[in-house]
């Protein structure tokens, strides 16, 4: 999958924020940024996206963590610098990947966490809806 309507890709809302992510490929590291955020991925701005299926290890600094996350994603879809448009910058659409439940509700509560402090929790509540 390439270059989808972003609203045809994600499934959960995502927060206006920016984090840095740190990741390696081969032999080097890379630093990149999202600005999009869901309790089941991210998006990763890149000039050079991985593969599609491609599994990896990856770490999200957070403002409020003493510690980034580390936290492992797969690629889901990709938008090449050649495919960006004034609408979708180029990178990598990201699925977190999880050891555990207990692990998935550690990054869901993270994520949360990190739109109520962005959007507040009167926002939060209508994107994410009552969960109780």
């Amino acid at each position: 999958m390439t270059n989808m309507d972003a609203g045809e890709r994600r499934s959960t809302p995502r927060a206006p924020i920016e984090l840095r992510v740190e990741y390696k490929r081969l032999n080097s590291f890379f630093a990149d940024y999202t600005r999009n955020i869901s309790r089941g991925g991210t998006f990763i701005r890149t000039e050079r996206p991985l593969e599609i299926g491609t599994d990896f290890i990856f770490k999200l600094g957070v403002p409020t963590l003493d510690e980034p996350l580390v936290l492992q994603g797969r690629v889901q879809w990709v938008v090449t610098p050649d495919q960006a448009t004034s609408d979708q910058e180029p990178g990598m659409g990201i699925g977190f990947v999880f050891d555990s439940e207990a692990d998935r509700e550690r990054v869901a509560r993270t994520v949360e966490s990190l739109m109520t402090d962005s959007l507040g929790p009167t926002l939060v509540t209508k994107l994410m809806g009552d969960r109780e």
